[in-house]
């Protein structure tokens, strides 16, 4: 018969080292938090529910760790591991033939699959509790294990001795319990120690001192399972993470022109074929098709490229949608809202907000669009704008299909221009324009002859 497994996640710390006003497991790696992140690993286990433990911060940490099968405890003062899963005790009675893993929510490297071995051998051996191991070749600040004959321990680095703190094998602050052996040597940890808190290994030597298995398991890849502690370590993090994320994108048929300054977070998904330019930031559940073309200096966010997309140098692309065949830049930006219908072209130094540019539309360069509803093969001269605030709201903007919009044109929302029609070069247009009409809009030009050259003179010193 299948063991039932219920895990506990250990959410209630601050996080000092970190000097920030954010709990530490709330701090984002590659778009996902490192409690979500180790959620993820321990779901993967499907275990029948999660017990998170909160503290600090609790009610922004319980909305992030919130999910089917989740349950809190409140670790309302913060004496330690043991301490913590002391707050978890009613959330694991009534499940005394289950097995339970207790994970630091700091540990957002650590995979699935290194979890199972640890879960299968703890239930191999029959132990009451497995751990594991870590051999680092930096062990300073974590806790040593100490190997005698007369069974294992595990000593804190404030507590440890010199030849202690020597060894090299370190806890990784992964256990998982027979949840009777568990809830019975709980009361028995004290905190008789330098710190007066009440340390989850000290399990350890109580279980073996009652004769029951205590057994641990090496991790095979000890940067899974080092803790994050402070800012640098997190950054340290992220960056095993973006080279799981971009090896993994390119065994899927992405192409990476410079890996080391590429950014994709873990929710983006990228489409065989499509090759990524050096300097490029892809943040958020960003969604880009196969064959597209994303030159160096992109930033995309929250975004939906399709197949066959080209983004050239230097764009800025947030909350929009690209179709089919679009091109964007170089140096554009496109602002949430905006959808580039397929096959058109956004140039250089043009923004769009919130705007419908249509199929085969053309905005070469030097423009902005706000609020508005372009149609297909609509040409937009270079300095076009929409003027579409008025100081109080947002106006729209609707551009029928097959319209010249020639360059220097002011476009005053709200206001239509008809399908067909051409509006003159420098024209600022307050008026509904008709269908294959010509609007023509400007002051009548005045010319004053020699007026410069008096000017000129005017101004020239005198001897």
């Amino acid at each position: 018969m299948k063991r039932r497994l219920v895990a506990v996640v250990l959410a209630a710390g601050q996080g000092t080292r970190f000097k920030s006003s954010r709990a530490k497991v709330l701090h984002p790696l590659l778009g996902k938090t490192m409690l979500r992140l180790t959620l993820e690993t321990v779901r993967a286990l499907k275990p029948e529910r999660i017990v998170v433990v909160v503290g600090h911060q609790k009610d922004e940490v319980a909305r992030e760790a919130s999910g089917p099968g989740v349950v809190f405890a409140h670790q309302s003062r913060r004496l330690g591991t043991a301490h913590a899963v002391m707050a978890a005790r009613p959330a694991l009675r009534g499940r005394s033939g289950a097995d339970v893993l207790i994970i630091n929510a700091d540990l957002p490297l650590l995979r699935p699959a290194t979890l199972r071995p640890l879960i299968a051998r703890h239930r191999r051996t029959a132990n009451a509790l497995t751990f594991m191991t870590a051999e680092l070749a930096d062990p300073h600040g974590f806790g040593r294990v100490v190997r005698e004959a007369a069974g294992l321990r595990v000593v804190e680095e404030r507590e440890a001795s010199s030849a202690e703190r020597a060894l090299r094998e370190v806890n990784a602050g992964v256990y998982v319990f027979k949840s009777a052996d568990l809830l019975r040597a709980l009361p028995r940890v004290s905190n008789a120690n330098r710190k007066g808190e009440y340390y989850l290994t000290d399990l350890i030597e109580i279980l073996g001192r009652q004769g029951r298995g205590v057994g641990t398991l090496r991790a095979t890849d000890p940067d899974e399972v080092v803790g994050i502690n402070t800012r640098w370590e997190l950054a340290r993090a992220a960056a095993v993470l973006r080279d799981r994320k971009l090896k993994a994108l390119a065994e899927a048929g992405v192409g990476f022109a410079d890996p080391a300054t590429t950014w994709v977070d873990l929710e983006a998904a990228i489409g065989p074929d499509t090759t990524v330019g050096p300097g490029v930031v892809i943040e958020g559940p960003t969604r880009i098709g196969a064959g597209c073309r994303i030159a160096p200096g992109v930033h995309i966010r929250d975004a939906v490229l399709a197949d066959g997309v080209e983004v050239r140098t230097a764009c800025v692309i947030e909350g929009c949608r690209l179709e089919t065949g679009a091109g964007v830049g170089p140096f554009a930006r496109l602002r949430p809202g905006t959808v580039i219908r397929a096959g058109a072209h956004v140039g250089n130094f043009v923004e769009m907000k919130k705007t419908d540019f249509g199929p085969g539309a053309k905005a070469g360069h030097l423009s902005y669009l706000g609020d508005a509803e372009i149609g297909a093969d609509v040409n937009i001269g270079a300095g076009t704008i929409t003027c579409n605030y008025d100081g109080e709201r947002k106006n729209k903007t609707v551009v029928g299909a097959g319209v010249f919009i020639g360059s220097g044109t002011e476009l005053v929302a709200p206001v239509t221009v008809g399908p067909g029609a051409y509006v003159a070069a420098g024209s600022t247009i307050t008026k509904d324009v008709s269908a294959d009409a010509l609007a023509v809009a400007r002051q009548r030009q005045v010319e004053k002859p020699g007026w410069a050259a008096r000017r000129r003179a005017k101004r020239r010193p005198t001897t």
